[in-house]
């Protein structure tokens, strides 16, 4: 689904205009309860059905997917694309007892682990989705959170149509987040798994993750999950499976436009929709559906990065709930 230029500004300007963001504390995670719900169903219930070894599809893929929740460690790092600052929250499966608040710069847990950059909204901030990245980086990810330079919460000035040039800056921060697998003396030496590359996002994060598979496509990218967003031009290259997530009375992104990016894709693709809900609500931690949300993007991830057969035979379940959630999919 191209679109045009001027669709694109008048995108950019109804989600500037409408908040577009996760300023609303319900989207925000400060109590790290012990024991991540979401992330802990869904690491038990791979452990009881675990896949079996030959299920893995290709000899590239990683060994395993965790059987349990992992600790998270979290740091910072300042990077760049030319004159654009990206700095960047990475959340990290670590050493140590699972559960808690990320502990910053803690040792990284042994093992190779699937790299996922997960994009924010207008106005919002990586930490505003800790209540996601940091589930999934116990569930086995390492998940980098770029600040885009012009539509972060403290952007001055603010400008939602340089929502354009985010595609480009989320590939970058691919591109050096990879690096530190061989950079001497850092941490997440021989950690990251260059070969398995996901990205995601909510709302104008969510037309970045999809603006990846498009124009200027990264064919490192394996795997996409736009939330409450919609396409930024057709999508180009080899086919990848792609995970939608709207509420079907979103005011700022319409539920329509999440459903045209759906069908207009012939690759493999799933479409969780929130019932009765709007631009993110669900994205709160105990909010009607976040259980559902952060199942089925963990499942879609464990599933495409890890081979996990398992995983992929649990979405639809951990999707649906009666007056909640529905999900479709033609994988």
């Amino acid at each position: 689904m191209p679109v045009r230029p001027l669709t694109r500004l008048a995108l950019c300007l109804t989600l500037a205009l409408a908040g577009c963001t996760s300023t609303d504390p319900r989207w925000r995670d400060a109590s790290a309860p012990p024991a991540p719900s979401g992330t802990a169903a869904v690491l038990a219930a791979a452990s009881a059905t675990p896949a079996p070894p030959s299920a893995s599809p290709s000899p590239s893929a990683p060994a395993g997917a965790p059987k349990a929740a992992l600790a998270v460690g979290v740091r910072t790092l300042k990077l760049s694309r030319g004159g654009r600052s990206l700095t960047t929250t990475v959340w990290y499966p670590a050493t140590g007892k699972a559960g808690g608040s990320p502990k910053a710069n803690a040792p990284v847990a042994p093992g190779r682990f699937p790299l996922v950059v997960f994009s924010h909204g207008l106005h919002g901030l990586p930490a505003y989705y800790e209540q996601i990245t940091r589930r999934l980086a116990a569930a086995g990810f390492v998940v980098a959170g770029p600040t885009y330079p012009f539509t972060n919460r403290d952007a001055n000035p603010f400008n939602a149509g340089d929502m354009g040039n985010q595609p480009a800056d989320a590939s970058e921060v691919i591109t050096r987040v990879l690096k530190l697998d061989t950079a001497s003396g850092d941490p997440l030496r021989g950690h990251l798994d260059a070969a398995h590359v996901a990205v995601g996002g909510h709302s104008a994060g969510g037309f970045t993750s999809a603006g990846i598979l498009a124009n200027k496509r990264d064919t490192r990218v394996k795997a996409a999950v736009v939330i409450a967003g919609g396409s930024m031009g057709a999508f180009k290259g080899a086919r990848t499976p792609v995970l939608f997530v709207h509420g079907d009375q979103d005011p700022t992104v319409t539920y329509q436009t999440g459903r045209g990016a759906y069908t207009g894709t012939s690759w493999p693709k799933g479409f969780l929709t929130l019932l009765g809900q709007g631009h993110g609500e669900y994205l709160g931690q105990g909010a009607k559906g976040f259980d559902q949300v952060i199942k089925t993007i963990t499942d879609f991830l464990r599933w495409t990065m890890y081979a996990d057969t398992a995983a992929k035979a649990r979405l639809s379940g951990d999707a649906t709930k009666s007056g909640v959630s529905k999900f479709e999919a033609k994988w």
